[in-house]
């Protein structure tokens, strides 16, 4: 199909403002006596409150001072569980726990009085990792430490195991990651007991709306949320900020100002969720011949102090365990649990790339134990079109993972550089190696989370003879502005200058459903397309517009259509495709509505002096179904990558008695351009007929395989198997030095 628009590299929307300077994120904006907010916090990992005094030394009647016991409605934030409190009020349960908030009209003056706080506890004993709370010594969360389980199982496993020439066993230890958005959290809020308004750096309106309902004991009419101008995400504004919200609108409620709150840097990342530290224990039966006959995993996440999404990371994690290969019987258990340090939540990928980098790295293992190469293993086990997934879900789009890696292989140059590096290695101290990965990336709300979800879009006409797009998908720099906006020009054939975005406010736009999931594009572009259809529909019913109109009439034809009839607007609700079925019980059949699959490949130097690794050259290829928007996309792998190398090798939480110790950018290292290597994306497109003119999802793909293909090649440099990230200097300093002490 020839495409006018989409396919194009048609301006962002927002640039302009972003580019001039125009652009008002939370912290530009200032409202009429404003007062600021802080956050007072635990300093202990787990307790009971048991007195909270304040000192002389500050005038105390100066502040506005809310605790628990202002809380109108429920002292809870709620994703799937209710374990979470706004405040704490008896216990605390990790370090930088909030327990009561501070307002002043001096921001200045805020600091000073948070230090002033003196809160003394009963300390109870604390578990900081995957290990103990497994072994459940002490009990910290339910009766057992896990917020939620999962259980996969299909085929005999256990007679696969008894049959099996070879048994593959190996243990793959993921780390927590910071989102490091540009913008830290930031709120404002007006409240009185009958209506709250919230605007803040968000990604999910929704969700926070839900929140804020429960927690003042508000209908939907009475409480509202504005997405602001947002400085990156990637999750980390997914669920934290109904917290920052809710804190906001209880100052603002009992000063009886509007109140903004902004999270320095340290407390931003000291206080906020992390990706989820993970640890995945692999079993695998293979034959002789190097075929696959079964899977059994143990796939871990570390959900901190409260549930949040640890349910569904696990979930997606527990999915996606399995990789992009034809098992004959596989058995995946997944679980998420409790540790004393601050909650885990949402972030790009969520819970595939700690499952997938365990997979992917077991791989290698797998080939090296059999005599194989790992390409040749990964030919002789891949998904094949109408083969089934581990949730025995059929691929019934067209699907062809050899002939992916074949050009990604050729593309990098793999066979070549890995002769090449042989032959040098032995001479020089820069240890050079070429590893990869294959996978794929589920698009979509899991199972029946759309259905679930029953997201609505809108489009609307004005009488400028705009046409406005209203759904509650965010921007917050990976394009979704655009991309939406050239769905709407592409299904009308208007002009692109012709389309409006409406900024995300409950009180205006439909609940489309959050900005998560790989879903904006496939999802909700969808229904913009259907929905933009449906507007042109009435314009032709009309009589306002010909069939075979041009771009340029369709302005008059609005403007006229309105003059005459009055509003102009159409709705679409999500409707699932009627081939596709999750069964919640079983937890099996079709996971998502399509899958996005890629193969990268990574070429490393590790310096045996030093004992630093470098990327050096990477490839990633993918097929993501139609691509809307050629530099969008790849400015999207381009950055998955580089948050991905950082995940890999360089950036690590340390923790000190469950606070991250180095929650500053001076001590919590990640990548800069100057660390990254060329990045060379290629695309595999490959329509998918539920997606907004053939588009899958993109976003969180990137994120999935670059660390497996890094150690890959790390392994391929050193000839020594790394099985953690991040992997750091002194790790392959310890390993290298073994030989020598012994």
């Amino acid at each position: 199909m020839q495409h006018r628009i989409v396919g194009t590299n048609v301006p962002r929307k927002e640039g302009p403002a972003k580019l001039m300077g125009a652009a008002r994120y939370i912290d530009d904006i200032t409202p009429p006596n404003l007062w600021h907010g802080a956050t007072v916090r635990s300093t202990i990992p787990r307790g009971r409150i048991t007195s909270i005094t304040f000192p002389p030394t500050i005038q105390w009647d100066e502040f506005t001072i809310v605790t628990a016991d202002d809380i109108p409605g429920r002292n809870m934030v709620t994703m799937f569980l209710e374990d979470q409190p706004v405040l704490a009020k008896e216990r605390v349960n990790h370090p930088d726990e909030p327990i009561l908030l501070l307002a002043h009209p001096n921001r200045e003056r805020l600091a000073e009085a948070v230090a002033a706080v003196q809160i003394t506890y009963a300390p109870e004993p604390a578990i900081f990792t995957i290990a103990d709370s497994i072994a459940k010594e002490t009990i910290i969360w339910g009766e057992d430490n896990t917020f939620k389980t999962f259980h996969l199982e299909r085929g005999e496993v256990d007679a696969a195991f008894a049959a099996a020439d070879f048994i593959v066993e190996a243990e793959y230890e993921t780390g927590a990651q910071e989102q490091l958005y540009i913008e830290t959290n930031g709120m404002i809020a007006e409240a009185t007991p009958e209506y709250v308004t919230v605007w803040g750096s968000l990604q999910c309106p929704y969700y926070v709306h839900r929140a804020l309902k429960a927690i003042f004991a508000l209908p939907d009419d009475k409480v509202r949320i504005i997405q602001t101008e947002t400085g990156g995400a990637f999750g980390g504004k997914e669920d934290y900020p109904s917290i920052i919200a809710a804190h906001a609108a209880l100052l603002a409620l009992k000063t009886g100002h509007p109140v903004k709150m902004i999270y320095d840097r340290s407390e931003d990342m000291a206080a906020t969720t992390k990706r989820h530290p993970s640890r995945t224990r692999h079993r695998t039966a293979v034959s002789r011949e190097g075929k696959l006959l079964a899977a059994d995993i143990d796939f871990v996440i570390d959900g901190g102090a409260y549930a949040t999404l640890s349910a569904t990371v696990c979930s997606r994690g527990t999915i996606h365990a399995a990789g992009p290969y034809q098992w004959p019987a596989v058995r995946v258990h997944g679980r998420a649990v409790a540790t004393n340090t601050p909650p885990s939540g949402a972030f790009r990928g969520f819970g595939a790339p700690q499952s997938l980098f365990a997979i992917e790295r077991h791989m290698d293992k797998i080939a090296r134990v059999v005599g194989l190469t790992a390409e040749e293993l990964r030919h002789r086990n891949f998904i094949q079109h109408g083969g089934t997934t581990a949730t025995g879900q059929t691929i019934t789009q067209r699907l062809d993972l050899d002939a992916l890696m074949n050009r990604a292989l050729e593309a990098s140059g793999y066979h070549e550089k890995t002769a090449e590096f042989a032959k040098q290695n032995p001479h020089s101290p820069i240890k050079r190696g070429i590893g990869f990965a294959t996978f794929m990336h589920g698009a979509g709300f899991t199972g029946s989370g759309e259905r679930y979800l029953n997201s609505l879009v809108a489009v609307d006409a004005t009488p400028a003879g705009k046409v406005r797009v209203l759904v509650s998908s965010t921007e917050f720099g990976q394009g979704t502005n655009t991309i939406l906006a050239q769905v709407a020009a592409e299904a009308m054939n208007a002009p692109y200058s012709l389309i409006e975005i409406a900024q995300p406010d409950t009180g205006i736009v439909p609940n489309s459903g959050p900005t998560v999931a790989s879903r904006t594009t496939m999802v909700v572009g969808k229904l913009v397309e259907r929905a933009a259809k449906t507007l042109l529909a009435k314009l032709h019913d009309s009589g306002h517009l010909t069939p075979n109109h041009t771009p340029d009439d369709l302005a008059p034809a609005i403007r006229a259509y309105i003059a005459k009839h009055g509003e102009l607007k159409a709705e679409q609700r999500y409707e699932a495709p009627g081939e596709i079925f999750w069964d919640d019980q079983k937890y099996m059949g079709d996971a998502y509505p399509a899958y996005a699959w890629a193969v990268y490949v990574a070429e490393v130097a590790v310096d045996t002096t030093t004992y630093t690794p470098t990327v050096t050259e990477f490839h990633a290829l993918q097929d993501v179904g139609t691509v809307l928007h050629p530099v969008l996309a790849a400015g999207q792998v381009e950055g998955g990558v580089a948050q991905a190398i950082g995940y890999a090798l360089y950036e690590k939480c340390v923790w000190q008695n469950g606070h991250m110790a180095n929650n500053q950018m001076t001590n919590y290292i990640m990548p800069t351009s100057a660390d990254l290597p060329p990045i060379h994306v290629h695309f595999e497109e490959i329509p998918f007929e539920h997606g907004a003119f053939g588009a899958k999802g993109i976003g969180e793909l990137p994120m999935d395989g670059p660390a497996p293909a890094i150690l890959n090649a790390i392994e391929n440099a050193l000839a020594i198997p790394f099985n953690h990230i991040p992997l750091m200097p002194e790790d392959i300093f310890e390993v290298m030095l073994e030989p020598a002490l012994t």
